[in-house]
């Protein structure tokens, strides 16, 4: 939500991750020098990197051209079904009935919200901005996945760094020094951005930290919980329009999030 209220959204999210690069830098050249480089953690490494390069880019252009309260669960919603499904076929977890039941909600929220089923509805997010949240959603589900392997080399912290940092460069095409300099000149923006420096990147290190101790089609959908919350701050505190499907969209996907992660083990 805060980033959706800046003016620029990529010079808004480069800045609220500059202080967390800098923190953890150490925390990196550290572990990088103690530990060294495996062939396969390496390239699990590069492989997070990139993925969460293109998670910056698309977000960015998402809260950009989309609503709020359309975009937010959509993307929410597309990692938190994928994520079980890809935990079920490779890593060999499992889910109940009612896990299952979850997935089909969260798909159903996601082609309400989308507008795909009735593309001739005049509310339907624009198709451009469709692509944009569906590549947030594989971006999300793919570092995630990525990360959750790459657990098995490296820390929690060393991995928030390198995910810092593969999101700004995703950042930095789109954001030149003057839009940085007017950022600094609005209003309120050093206890916004303060804000944003903590939410952001602490909620990730506390899911990796959950991620060593559960599995991942458990663990993924719990992270998801802020869907139906992202559609009320934009109807509410974004004054985006108030539409019916919205929230209903979004009370479903947060239903079958909510089926996955009480019921789903």
């Amino acid at each position: 939500m805060l980033t959706k209220r800046s003016g620029n959204k990529q010079a808004f999210l480069l800045l609220i991750l500059l202080p967390s690069i800098m923190l953890l830098l150490p925390v990196l050249i550290g572990e990088l020098i103690r530990n060294g480089i495996s062939g396969q953690g390496g390239l699990l490494l590069a492989l997070s990197l990139m993925v969460q390069a293109g998670y910056g880019c698309f977000l960015s252009k998402s809260l950009e051209q989309g609503d709020m309260s359309q975009v937010y669960p959509m993307m929410r919603g597309l990692s938190a079904f994928l994520l079980p499904f890809i935990g079920i076929v490779f890593l060999h977890e499992t889910l109940t009935a009612w896990g299952w039941i979850g997935l089909l909600c969260i798909a159903a929220g996601f082609f309400m919200t989308s507008g795909i089923a009735s593309r001739m509805n005049r509310q339907a997010v624009p198709f451009r901005v469709v692509l944009y949240t569906a590549g947030v959603g594989l971006c999300t589900m793919s570092y995630v996945l990525i990360d959750k392997l790459n657990l098995q080399y490296y820390t929690p912290l060393m991995l928030l760094e390198v995910s810092n940092i593969g999101f700004a460069l995703g950042l930095i095409p789109f954001v030149r020094m003057g839009e940085l300099r007017k950022l600094f000149r609005g209003k309120d923006v050093l206890g916004i951005m303060a804000l944003g420096s903590v939410l952001s990147p602490g909620s990730y290190l506390l899911f990796l930290l959950a991620m060593n101790l559960s599995s991942l089609a458990y663990i993924a959908p719990l992270r998801e919980f802020g869907t139906v919350f992202g559609a009320f701050a934009g109807i509410y505190l974004l004054n985006e329009r108030k539409e019916a499907v919205r929230l209903v969209s979004a009370g479903v996907i947060f239903a079958g999030i909510l089926l996955i992660g009480i019921w789903g083990r």
